[in-house]
């Protein structure tokens, strides 16, 4: 059982850490939406860009990476 949560807890840190590196920080927005990038950003289909799949997963690796995290501590 600490070998399951042990994988899980390296895969989502690995996925984590790249998925947090391919993000682009908060002021590369700004001079794409003077070119017209404010739909990809404010639009109806964030969820469905580049943007929104990386913070969904993110999100995911992060929850995954504290309940493992949690377990593996609970089950020492």
């Amino acid at each position: 059982m600490n070998t399951l949560f042990t994988i899980f807890i390296i895969i989502s840190s690995l996925v984590l850490i790249a998925s947090i590196l391919l993000q682009s920080g908060k002021s590369a927005g700004l001079s794409g939406s003077i070119a017209g990038g404010a739909e990809s950003i404010w639009g109806k289909n964030k969820g469905r860009s580049y943007e929104g799949i990386l913070s969904k997963v993110t999100a995911v690796c992060a929850i995954l990476f504290v309940l493992s995290a949690l377990v593996l501590a609970a089950l020492q």
